[in-house]
């Protein structure tokens, strides 16, 4: 296939230029697939300068029939766009047939958040008398002292911990470093860890700085981090759908009710945008409401009529 033609130069423009992830350079050359795809299935091959506005709205008409979200069908045309536009770069095209295209319309899908005494409920169903008990809890302590991505979480290194300034050092997404506060309390379980458990353990040569690591003595992997967050929410009663990215959310909603700067919520979340920090405000915002209707003696009369 002629679109085809010009996927290894993106694929390193992505790598070297835009500095994204493994997962994330591999997300934007399926979208691309997903075209070619679509053309195939049309019998035709077009070059890049063939390819018309008119096709491009064909192609989210198609993959909006086959039953694709609308939040992937943004995401899809998101991909292609930035592939027409690596083209315009490289000079193959004078502009983007996708440039005019709207993204469809997606509804704002608040993310769950836990309450503080939910948090703590969930601590209070570790086992400490298991080898791993400690560990645990210092996990969920981090998560939410930091509001890391699960991904920062499972790479904390020994040496990114600065104890005696209160920060951590935390490697997010393009490889883009960051400093964030973490409370005394999360440090003060992570001493109890190393104390009990890591300072003892036989330690695979390849892990030897990370901080959390598994019976083995290797690096936790996401998977192990979600099965931990998701049986302690079941042992806590929770009926929220939980993942370690919820810790992530309650961090930000926590600290934007409690009147924290935006812009300081995006510097410790590792937002490039500030825009994708602002559903927290959204958060804040039905929160306000929802104590509003509970409270206040006119919202309960106007509530009571119906």
């Amino acid at each position: 296939m002629k679109l085809d033609n010009y996927r290894k130069g993106f694929e390193a423009f992505l790598k070297l230029e835009r500095s994204l992830s493994g997962h994330s350079v591999e997300a934007y050359l399926r979208d691309v697939y997903k075209l070619i795809d679509f053309f195939a299935l049309m019998e035709k091959d077009p070059a890049p300068q063939d390819i018309s506005q008119k096709e491009i709205r064909s192609f989210i008409d198609h993959i909006s029939e086959l039953g694709i979200a609308a939040r992937t069908q943004a995401r899809i045309l998101s991909g292609l766009k930035a592939y027409f536009d690596f083209l315009i770069l490289e000079g193959v095209l004078k502009e983007s047939p996708a440039a005019l295209i709207e993204s469809p319309k997606i509804g704002m899908k608040l993310p769950e958040v836990l309450s503080i005494e939910e948090i703590d409920e969930m601590i209070a169903k570790i086992d400490l008398s298991k080898t791993e008990g400690e560990r645990n809890r210092a996990i969920l302590e981090t998560l939410y002292s930091c509001g890391l991505r699960v991904s920062e979480l499972t790479g904390l290194k020994l040496s990114n911990l600065l104890k005696e300034e209160g920060f951590v050092r935390v490697e997010g997404k393009g490889g883009k470093e960051r400093l964030i506060p973490i409370g005394k309390s999360a440090l003060k379980y992570i001493e109890f860890y190393l104390e009990a458990q890591r300072n003892h353990q036989d330690v695979d040569k390849d892990s030897e700085d990370i901080l959390f690591l598994n019976r083995r003595g290797r690096a936790l992997s996401r998977v192990m981090i979600f099965n931990i967050v998701k049986d302690l929410a079941k042992k806590a009663s929770i009926q929220k759908n939980i993942s370690p990215h919820t810790f992530r959310h309650s961090f930000a909603t926590h600290l934007v009710e409690g009147g924290a700067d935006l812009r300081a919520v995006q510097e410790m979340l590792g937002h490039e945008s500030i825009t994708t920090t602002e559903i927290y405000t959204h958060i804040d915002r039905q929160y306000l409401k929802d104590a509003i209707i509970q409270f206040h003696p006119r919202a309960k009369k106007r509530q009571s009529r119906f």
